[in-house]
């Protein structure tokens, strides 16, 4: 008895011991991270009457602390899940799904790149960054019980710039590659022209789902215009929390950077917006950037044929460290590598990826410059870096040209493969080694039309009939998308009608909320008007009502709630690029939904489409792939409503007069503290949001400072 007593005492023991471990072991582990060289920085951050920072340093470096300290503020809690993905240490954060997000950051080498190339990034870009690191360390150091991970900080520049390498190549498709593979399953359809050979959500960095990730962008021109004025907006379709939520911010420093725009968690400067003089906004493209490459490996699976030798293939062991409840758990994984680039292996075999801007850091490089570009030929000199691997950008200024660049490092590929599939991945050859250079890339300017936009829709149709890009003058092996949306149709649609364009002419195009009676769209609504009842009543109502719908999603006319949930699912297919989907299982399920909930098959749509935000809650318009964009929700499972969380995010119009003059406009779903129940500015914005309005942006300190509620210095 004496015995067993002792052997439970040690099991007991054993059992504390270990659940010890588990608890605590993770950041005694975790590579501890150093401080950037300590200096001071002089950065005064000014409120304004919306809770916007407006930040002013006196050199570029101050900013970018100040940047970091405000975002910090306002979202701590997000910019320390972006930190934690740069040190794959996201899982002990948040689970499971952040342990996806690690492995993605083993498998492409994201440190390795960052210890590669750090070093070759100009002084000024390094500064950049270790100021922003030194804010929030400065954040983290003040505020230590907002901390959700011992041993996150200190945070340094290699660390910033490592979030750039992991999040870029997912904005262009990889998380769909990478899934596929992983899952053993095929690959998805590839965009553009079929070369020879036959043709062939997730839990990703940039948060699920990023292949809904979009956006709408529209420049005018002066001789377009009612009253000679350039009119440029941004309309971008993401998040509306979380890594790459919109950040609403204003900067001036001494050393000439002036830009009022937004920019996302972990980032020290604008991705989009304004200065004084130009200003661009972006929308999601999506070319052939990714090559996958089957690989032919020994019997062990330890090496792989190339150029008819054999090589090694590079295995490493990494440790993903997982949050389950109060523990966390190691959990083991290899991670491959070849020449090509990242290995998986599947039952189908060993597949090679090799993607654009793989194991580059320019980007970090181009955004500021063209930050801080004052005419057309110091933006295009900025854009000629060509370190942002994919995006559309739209571009005005002050002097009336308008641009788009159909921007990509374009592969620079070898003639005669079936780049649209699987490459044998024995030859050499075929493993490209840079890209095309800026000259070659699509770039449409000044139209005789008058005005420029993108919806997510191929670069040859942007600015009406007779004035777009000649498709045949671009090679097949770049793999420009022809893709169109509905957006795209109903923009170009709406340009073409209106004659001379003003303000509200434009804003009503924006917040469009039709649908063009073409594409996948009128397919899709044929499809489910041919459902056969089978002694299903419902059905006869529910296609009537589709009869009367007037492809309008504003919440007036029958049949929108209905039409909403319908039309999602088909937009969905199609931007995929995949065939639509089963319409009778998609009417009926709609069909269940709306009787459950709403005991009619013709609720109002802003009864059922919300946006919600703590105790703000408030009818939405728009739906998915509409230009007024609602493109995904989360749907409430006791009241049955959807809740909005991706579609329009932050929006900005923008104007230069016939002097040059600069005036801007913004608006944001929630407010400037989107995680911060307690603050004033957690949902300030989102009356307006849903009622189509903006507010102003003060973009100099004489416009700021009779609106400003609050200065200070970190």
């Amino acid at each position: 008895m004496r015995v067993l007593k002792r052997l439970a005492l040690s099991l007991l023991v054993l059992v504390v011991v270990t659940a010890i471990a588990l608890a605590v072991w993770e950041p005694l582990v975790a590579e501890s991270g150093q401080a950037p060289a300590s200096r001071q920085y002089d950065v005064e951050i000014v409120r304004d009457d919306f809770g916007v920072p407006h930040i002013f340093g006196r050199t570029d470096a101050d900013v970018a602390y100040g940047v970091a300290y405000a975002h910090s503020e306002d979202d701590f809690a997000t910019i320390q899940e972006v930190a934690a993905m740069t040190r794959a240490r996201t899982g002990a954060l948040t689970g499971q799904d952040g342990a996806k997000v690690d492995f993605a950051a083993h498998l492409l080498d994201i440190r390795g790149t960052v210890d590669r190339k750090y070093d070759t990034l100009p002084a000024d870009i390094r500064a950049l960054l270790d100021a922003y690191a030194a804010g929030l360390n400065h954040y983290a150091d003040k505020h230590p019980e907002e901390v959700r991970l011992s041993g996150l900080f200190p945070v340094n520049g290699r660390d910033i710039a490592a979030g750039f390498v992991l999040r870029s190549p997912f904005f262009f498709g990889l998380d769909s590659v990478l899934g596929a593979l992983v899952e053993g399953k095929d690959l998805p359809i590839e965009g553009g022209p079929k070369l020879s050979g036959k043709e062939v959500a997730r839990v990703t960095p940039i948060g699920p789902e990023p292949d809904m990730n979009g956006s709408n962008a529209f420049a005018v021109a002066p001789a377009r215009s009612t009253d000679n004025v350039t009119r440029l907006i941004s309309n971008s379709h993401q998040p509306w929390r979380g890594g790459v939520a919109w950040y609403e911010l204003v900067v001036h420093s001494e050393e000439g950077w002036d830009f009022a725009g937004a920019t996302f968690p972990g980032s020290p400067y604008p991705f989009l917006g304004h200065n004084k003089t130009l200003g661009w906004t972006n929308t999601v493209n999506r070319p052939d950037l990714i090559d996958v490459y089957r690989l032919e490996l020994n019997d062990d699976r330890t090496q792989y044929r190339l150029d008819g030798q054999w090589r090694d293939l590079e295995a490493k062991r990494v440790w993903l460290k997982v949050k389950m409840g109060p523990f966390t758990v190691p959990v083991p994984q290899t991670v491959y590598r070849s020449v090509h680039g990242p290995v998986i292996l599947n039952d189908k075999g060993a597949f090679a990826i090799r993607y654009a801007g793989i194991d580059e850091l320019k980007m970090l490089e181009q955004y500021f410059r063209i930050n801080k570009a004052r005419n057309f030929a110091e933006w295009q000199k900025a854009m000629a870096i060509q370190g942002v691997p994919a995006t559309n950008f739209i571009y005005a200024d002050a002097k009336g040209n308008i641009a788009m660049a159909y921007n990509a490092l374009f592969p620079a590929r070898k003639p005669g493969a079936n780049w649209r599939g699987v490459l044998p991945g024995d030859r050499s050859d075929l493993i490209w080694k840079t890209h095309l250079p800026w000259d070659r890339v699509p770039l449409l300017v000044n139209p005789a039309s008058g005005y420029i936009m993108n919806a997510n829709n191929t670069p040859f149709v942007a600015a009406g009939p007779g004035d777009e890009l000649d498709r045949a003058s671009f090679s097949a092996l770049m793999g420009i998308e022809d893709d169109m949306t509905n957006r795209a149709r109903q923009a170009t649609k709406l340009f073409e009608a209106a004659g001379q364009i003003d303000a509200a002419t434009l804003a009503r195009i924006k917040y469009d909320v039709g649908y063009d009676r073409s594409d996948y769209a009128t397919g899709w609504i044929d499809a489910l008007l041919a459902v056969k009842p089978d002694g299903d009543k419902r059905i006869p109502q529910a296609q009537a009502l589709l009869r009367a719908w007037d492809w309008q999603m504003d919440g007036k006319g029958k049949g929108d709630a209905l039409a909403l949930m319908l039309m999602r699912p088909a937009m969905r297919q199609s931007y995929r690029r995949l065939s639509l989907p089963d319409p009778r299982k998609e009417l009926v399920a709609a069909i269940d939904h709306l009787e459950k909930h709403f005991n009619t098959l013709d609720p109002k749509l802003g009864t059922v489409l919300r946006l919600r935000q703590g105790k703000v809650d408030l009818p939405m318009d728009g739906g998915s792939d509409t230009l007024r964009a609602a493109t995904l929700w989360d749907v409430d499972e006791k009241d049955g409503r959807f809740a909005v969380r991706h579609g329009d995010s932050f929006i900005q119009f923008v104007e230069w007069d016939e002097a040059g003059n600069v005036t801007s406009r913004s608006i944001q779903p929630f407010g400037a503290a989107t995680t911060r129940p307690d603050s004033p500015h957690y949902a300030d914005q989102a009356k307006l949001f849903v009622e189509h309005q903006t507010k102003p942006v003060y973009f100099t300190r004489e416009a700021l400072m009779p609106h400003a509620k609050r200065r200070y210095r970190p």
